[in-house]
């Protein structure tokens, strides 16, 4: 979850470190202030949030570092000492006297009667809040022991931390952990939202994200190019109300294809989720031992496992791969699938087994309108890389997945990325419920019945991600994220896509 202090766009921006490094001086210049001034809003804006989210903590232990993260935390302890709080400040070099604007920072509290000491792992039981402040944003290799040593303690302890700009440990590009890495109750970032802080095992490290633009942002948009893009719900209009005159042709005809034999939950799912989605019309594709299985209880369903040919002429859009398995069935079914949409030029989704089989024959197909939804698994299998190379560096791997297959891809997981080959954008909403049997081939069944209604692929996948999330966030909320399945899905999807 993020929460903003910025109404404008700039809050839906995602910046890399190195442009906000690059340009916050100038856009501090640009608005009447300078680095120091935005150090001391900084600390200002750590502390407010402590006050609001830990009213009653009344013992700060304050990890610094040795860089500008730092001195933010600096003037947070300063804040929280002029408050009347009890504030405990621990440095990795308690004798060393920092430079700059940090350096300023640290004679402040010095000179408040502040004291600084050496860590000891009794400082925590002491305290009602941990701020972080340890490593910043700067951080590009594998931290030192003394460092690890920290967060480890750290991370052990069950009291609330606060980290600064960045949870210390974690590259703010990847999200990747550089060894170790604070795993906050709440990130602060500054004037530019971070990558890493929005996907991934960065996301689970930021806890709850806030965002301060330290009265820069306005000025900070107009220096700096945005690498990506954060998406929610408010961001879509819905699908608006259906033409009186219309008919269930109007809507598309979706054919879903999968479900082999002892897999055929996989496509009645994808199928079921088209329908709630707004489908006009879905056809199955199915194995013959499947058939029974898909189309009980859902006589809305077309099912057949016979004459895939007709099948494909009939569809205006295609859904392949959940349950598709990887035999010879599947493999046929695969070929003449990829063969008919590639001469037609035919909207399909590609997921799950049928991403298994295209990594196999990369260079076989090229179609225009598609859409690929690997999770980190089957984008290493896409890429020939390892799930760590995945995980490590999500935006750039769903680049290149986008830009090898000439297709829009949706790397699934936290902070799930949608790329189309020239911009990023990532879905803010979605929980762990969602890690669960069958989620990922009802966000199938979405975006192919999003497609069939007449959506461009960009956006079907835009909006298909954010409504699969938002659906399971809902459902959370009123039941809790544990014993959630993929089919409670269903009714919220068309509760949103109805508003």
């Amino acid at each position: 979850m993020l929460d903003t202090q910025l109404s404008s766009s700039l809050s839906y921006k995602l910046f890399r470190a190195d442009q906000v490094r690059e340009n916050e001086g100038k856009a501090a210049a640009e608005s009447g202030c300078d680095l120091a001034t935005l150090m001391q809003r900084a600390g200002d804006a750590v502390y407010l949030q402590c006050q609001e989210r830990f009213a009653n903590s009344d013992v700060y232990l304050v990890l610094v570092g040795q860089g500008n993260n730092a001195g933010d935390g600096y003037i947070t302890a300063l804040n929280a000492k002029q408050a009347g709080k009890q504030v405990i400040v621990c440095a990795v070099e308690p004798e060393r006297t920092l430079e700059g604007d940090a350096g300023d920072a640290q004679a402040k509290w010095l000179k408040a009667g502040g004291k600084i000491k050496a860590f000891e792992k009794g400082d925590i039981d002491k305290a009602d809040i941990i701020i972080d402040a340890l490593l910043g944003t700067g951080i590009t290799t594998t931290i030192r022991n003394e460092f690890a040593d920290i967060i480890d303690a750290v991370n052990s302890a069950v009291t609330p931390v606060v980290s600064i700009d960045v949870p210390s440990g974690l590259d703010a590009n990847t999200g990747q952990s550089m060894g170790r890495c604070v795993q906050a109750n709440v990130t602060v970032t500054f004037v530019g939202i971070k990558p890493g802080l929005v996907t991934g095992a960065g996301k689970q490290s930021c806890g709850q994200l806030v965002y301060a633009d330290l009265g820069v942002g306005k000025a900070f948009q107009s220096l700096a190019k945005a690498s990506a893009t954060l998406l929610n719900i408010d961001h879509f209009k819905g699908m608006g109300p259906r033409d009186v005159h219309s008919h269930k042709g109007t809507y598309g005809r979706l054919l879903c294809i999968g479900g082999n034999k002892g897999t055929a939950g996989a496509i009645r799912l994808a199928s079921e989720a088209a329908l709630r989605s707004g489908a006009g019309m879905v056809r199955v594709y199915t194995h013959q031992s499947s058939v029974i299985q898909v189309s009980a209880g859902r006589p809305e369903l077309m099912v057949t496992d016979s004459d895939l040919d007709a099948a494909l002429e009939w569809a205006s859009c295609v859904v392949i791969g959940p349950g598709l398995g990887l035999d010879s069935w599947a493999e046929e079914a695969f070929a003449i699938t990829m063969k008919h949409c590639q001469a037609h030029n035919k909207p399909v989704v590609i997921d799950a087994d049928a991403l298994n089989l295209l990594c196999k024959q990369s260079t076989a197909y090229t179609i225009n309108e598609s859409i690929l939804t690997p999770h980190a698994g089957e984008a290493a299998r896409l890429l020939g890389v390892s799930v760590d190379d995945v995980e490590g560096d999500r935006f750039n791997y769903a680049r290149q997945c986008s830009q090898r297959y000439h297709a829009v891809c949706v790397l699934k997981g936290a902070g799930t990325l949608i790329d189309n080959e020239k911009k990023t954008w990532v879905c803010r909403h979605g929980n762990p419920a969602l890690a669960t049997a069958g989620s990922g081939d009802v966000l199938s069944g979405i975006l192919g019945a999003l497609m069939a209604q007449g959506l461009a692929v960009d956006i079907a996948a835009k909006y298909g991600v954010v409504l699969h999330a938002k659906a399971g966030d809902d459902i959370a909320q009123q039941y809790g994220q544990r014993g959630m399945i993929a089919s409670d899905l269903f009714d919220a999807v068309r509760v949103l896509i109805n508003q």
